[in-house]
């Protein structure tokens, strides 16, 4: 099973009435889920481990995440609120404002023993439960007991609004990535992260750190890759009408863990070894899922049945 720990909430996204004027259109994101039910939707066998609530909000995560297929069985149910995020679209990037107080997603603890890590080809963390303390402090525990056996995903997928205090953010943002095996981050993360440094020059010390493969996401730039062994990797993104880029990011790492899981890539010591057109062909993939994302409004990754190009 592949899984991911992390932040499952609301997004109320923008659209209009039929009067043309503004309105916003709950559907259901967080970035961690978004990963899980993009994984699920493509295939394979996937978990979500966090806390979901059991208010109205909460019954339609859960009753999203079954029906793409996605075990929900790890996962914290309770009577905390959902995390709210109200999306505005300002020159094609989503900008967020956050309600997220004594919610579900913040209130959630690791349980040692409760998850069948022996099972658990790859966990995926990041995004905002890495901002605030607690989330952070759980998600490493996870992270320390997963790292034995599974390899570990890390995309921090920034969202500033919520950072109080970073140069603090920044060195756990650090942190994460010297644990992981994979990391992808966006442009504009990278830029948040490491200001003008050079990719390849980040790339490099990642690699020196620990990690087997470093992404960079462009949007309309397509991506950018570095593995020790198969070297840099450029792919371009498909060419779409774009509806809006919510959960862009998210389809692109679900796929590229999809398809690293499918081509029998995904464990730590195989994934070191991967050729560089195994990884081109895992990225071309990726990239065409986050694309079709692109095409329509909300987090709403592919279906296999969607997809119609191969690894």
């Amino acid at each position: 099973m592949l899984i991911t720990s992390g932040d499952a909430l609301i997004d109320f996204v923008p659209t209009r009435n039929a009067d043309g004027r503004d309105a916003v259109m709950p559907a259901v994101g967080g970035s961690c889920l978004n990963v899980a039910i993009g994984m699920a939707r493509l295939g394979a066998p996937t978990g979500f481990v966090g806390g979901i609530s059991t208010d109205l909000f909460g019954r339609m995560i859960a009753d999203h995440a079954a029906a793409s297929k996605v075990d929900l069985s790890l996962a914290t149910r309770g009577d905390h609120q959902t995390t709210l995020a109200f999306v505005r679209i300002v020159a094609g990037e989503s900008h967020y404002a956050f309600y997220d107080a004594e919610t579900a997603t913040r209130e959630w603890t690791y349980r040692r023993g409760t998850i069948p890590l022996g099972g658990i080809e790859a966990l995926h963390v990041g995004s905002t439960t890495l901002v605030n303390d607690r989330g952070a402090a759980e998600t490493t525990a996870l992270v320390a007991d997963a790292r034995a056996s599974s390899t570990i995903s890390f995309d921090p997928n920034c969202r500033p609004i919520l950072v109080k205090d970073k140069p603090a953010y920044l060195a756990r943002m650090a942190a994460f990535a010297a644990t992981a095996d994979l990391i992808k981050m966006s442009d504009v993360d990278f830029s948040y992260l490491f200001g003008d440094e050079p990719y390849q020059q980040r790339a490099t010390m990642l690699l020196g750190q620990g990690a087997s493969l470093v992404v960079i996401t462009r949007g309309n730039d397509g991506a950018m890759a570095w593995h020790a062994g198969a070297g840099e990797i450029e792919v371009a993104s498909p060419k779409v009408e774009v509806a809006d880029t919510i959960g862009a990011g998210d389809s692109f790492q679900a796929a590229l863990l999809f398809a690293l899981h499918k081509q029998g890539r995904i464990a730590r010591q195989v994934l070191k070894d991967i050729s560089a057109d195994e990884l081109r062909r895992a990225l071309s993939f990726a990239a065409n899922c986050a694309g079709l994302t692109c095409t329509r409004p909300g987090a709403d990754p592919p279906w296999s049945h969607e997809v119609t190009w191969s690894l």
